[in-house]
């Protein structure tokens, strides 16, 4: 039997595992509050919430997008292995601040904590302005998701499931087990799907080093078939690497799943380990598909730069096709990359729903018709994304990005409010307002800033304004005295 066929039928299998999940997941629910749906109840313990923060930060983006941007960069990509570890340096400024409040006042999405440190009549909007920009980055999030999830079932399969087929096909099964079982089900299914992602990328990566005779020969035929990937990186590409390192750092703590991961822990012992768990992920991923990524560059020549993001899936057809074991070993890479890139679409759905009637349109119900709210409009955002998913012209990298400077006009509000008392909402309301439009604005013009992405120089605006707005303005908001409450470092993480 040919390798496509086998892909199908390995497809249905998981498909069909993961549709049993959430029936277990539905079963194991205690009410249908949106604490229990959102967060399964704040239960997830240390092997799970790791795995689950693996799976979501290590996404299509990661198994696709990165290898198609080392392929189109070279080794100057190799940076990307910072990017990764200058989140989990970040979290270490977030988490200690934000999770005893969250504790203390159950929250459930990032507008709760809003809700909470800012008063005054600029509160509410600046709320709703956080909410809006976090949904158009999962929006821009769960359309990197549906692209990669198109491409691998489409080459794995040797064009047996379409592009088309694949968004729409594998849009459907999230959309179910999301529905049916809640964090519970991504969590679960997330816990399995991580597993396979590494065990994967260490086979895929050993068979390209050992077909190849070993890094160094890799490097090699790299340079003669394109110099430029193996040169010294320009000043330019410096500064663009240096402020994507700040870029991802401060944006990528701000993901709505990951903050509600934090939320959603057991006890701040399991989040600990997770998180120190968290800190070597960027060696065995990141660092692994950027070599896949160079190394394919001897392999294939891809002139367009989207079909540059089907890298992966193109080397799991070669290896696969070639029979033996080698074709087993592919379908499990194949599943592993199929794995993680529904892990993050399926947790950017259960945050849109959320964000959604909680945040955005202030149904801050505990109920069950809450939970129903939040349901149905995540699966009107994932109707309405599938349309853009079909039109391929934008790389899967330059959508990191995108969303990325959105996200980062949020660290005012989180980051500098959590450990400056005297920040008042109408400044950062402003500041926000200000650097989203500064940033949209230079991007839709083509304007660059010599390697810097517009979504940082944005931020140093909206913080600026947020900044000194808060020292020198008028107004009744009063000083949120919340951070006196907040305990130590170490009693938060070995306590709470």
């Amino acid at each position: 039997m040919r390798f496509g066929v086998w892909g199908i039928v390995t497809l249905i299998l998981y498909l069909a595992a993961l549709v049993v999940v959430a029936e277990l997941a539905r079963r194991a629910r205690r009410d249908a509050s949106p604490a229990d749906h959102f967060l399964a109840g704040r239960t997830l313990g240390t092997f799970v919430l790791f795995l689950t923060l693996y799976a979501t930060a290590y996404s299509g983006n990661s198994l696709l997008g990165y290898p198609g941007a080392a392929y189109r960069e070279g080794y100057s990509f190799i940076m990307a292995t910072g990017f990764m570890m200058a989140i989990i340096v970040v979290f270490h400024l977030l988490v200690p601040r934000l999770r005893p409040l969250a504790i203390r006042h159950a929250f459930v999405t990032p507008g709760d904590y809003l809700e909470l440190r800012f008063g005054g009549p600029w509160a509410r909007p600046l709320r709703r302005a956080v909410a809006f920009l976090m949904v158009l980055a999962l929006a821009n999030f769960l359309l990197a998701q549906l692209k990669a999830m198109g491409d691998v079932a489409s080459v794995v399969t040797d064009g047996r499931i379409p592009y088309a087929g694949g968004v729409i096909g594998l849009a459907a099964v999230i959309l179910f087990y999301e529905t049916r079982g809640g964090m519970r089900a991504v969590a679960w299914t997330d816990a399995a799907q991580g597993i396979a992602m590494v065990v994967g990328l260490a086979a895929l990566f050993g068979w390209l080093l050992f077909e190849a005779g070993g890094l160094g020969e890799v490097t090699r035929a790299v340079a003669e078939r394109r110099p430029a990937a193996v040169a010294i990186p320009s000043t330019t590409v410096c500064i663009r690497w240096m402020s994507t390192l700040v870029l991802m750092g401060l944006a990528s703590v701000l993901y709505p799943q990951a903050i509600q991961r934090v939320f959603a822990a057991r006890d701040g012992r399991s989040l600990k380990r997770s998180f120190a768990a968290m800190s070597f992920m960027p060696l065995v991923t990141t660092l692994v598909v950027t070599l896949i990524g160079v190394a394919a560059i001897a392999r294939f020549e891809i002139s367009e730069a989207v079909a540059a993001d089907e890298v992966v899936p193109r080397l799991l057809h070669d290896w696969g096709s070639g029979g033996g074991i080698g074709s087993w070993a592919a379908l499990l890479v194949f599943l592993g990359a199929l794995s993680a890139i529904m892990s993050t679409a399926d947790s950017c759905l259960l945050s849109l729903g959320s964000l959604l009637s909680r945040d955005l349109l202030g149904r801050g119900g505990r109920d069950a018709k809450a939970t129903a709210l939040g349901k149905r409009l995540a699966a009107l955002i994932l109707i309405a994304t599938i349309p853009f998913a079909l039109w391929r012209d934008l790389t899967l990298w330059r959508l990191i990005e995108l969303k990325m400077e959105l996200l980062i006009q949020c660290v005012p509000a989180f980051l500098i409010a959590l450990h400056w008392s005297r920040l008042r909402a109408g400044p950062v309301f402003a500041g926000i307002v200000v650097g989203t439009l500064f940033s949209v604005g230079l991007t839709l013009n083509g304007v660059t800033l010599g390697g810097l992405h517009v979504g940082v120089a944005g931020c140093l605006l909206n913080a600026a304004i947020a900044v000194i707005g808060s020292l020198f303005g008028t107004g009744n908001e009063p000083e949120w005295v919340g951070l006196a409450e907040v305990p130590s470092v170490a009693a938060v993480l070995t306590r709470n």
